[in-house]
């Protein structure tokens, strides 16, 4: 259980400093939310994602690709639906991406041969779509009133830090016993 809470702690603090650090980019470099930079936002994080859970089964490229995959393909969704749906399209794909992030822990650590638990792949991708979420919710508010300039990016931090922690303790806490039964 230990290795979970750490591997928890870990995956939160790593991917909030790409987060922050996306942040950061964004405002230094004013770029302008067009599609191929969402796009290319989501893939880049998401193949962060894949890569550190990709670590545990020492199949970092696959986990780094599949993420990327996620990622790019969860913010492409969202620009091609967001003129039919309107922006509330983004939770149901940011619930989307927790679960494909549940399957894809799952597979990592099996062989080719083996087959995916898909109960746990679910249950563990929606825990983490719901505590991640709901966390998201809660500190959202980092972003407004929307003043780049006077951000405090270690608030960003925290805040992205308490929003990936409950799908990462999702996805990694009981990892080993879930991925046998």
């Amino acid at each position: 259980m230990t290795t979970g809470i750490r591997a928890s702690l870990g995956g939160a603090i790593g991917i909030a400093a790409v987060s922050t650090l996306g942040d950061f980019l964004w405002v230094t470099w004013e770029l302008r939310n067009t599609p191929l930079n969402g796009i290319l936002h989501g893939a880049l994080l998401f193949l962060c994602i894949g890569l550190y859970l990709g670590g545990p089964a020492k199949k970092y490229l696959l986990g780094a690709i599949a993420g990327a995959l996620i990622g790019g393909l969860a913010a492409g969704g969202y620009y091609l639906l967001r003129p039919v749906a309107g922006r509330s399209v983004m939770f149901f794909l940011y619930f989307g991406t927790w679960i494909a992030l549940g399957f894809l822990n799952q597979r990592l650590p099996q062989r080719e041969t083996s087959a995916v638990n898909v109960r746990a792949a679910l249950g563990r991708g929606f825990l983490a779509a719901i505590g991640s979420g709901v966390a998201f919710y809660l500190v959202s508010g980092i972003w407004f009133p929307f003043d780049p300039q006077g951000w405090d990016y270690l608030i960003h931090f925290g805040a992205w830090t308490a929003a990936y922690l409950p799908g990462f303790a999702a996805l990694c806490i009981g990892r080993e016993m879930a991925q046998r039964g």
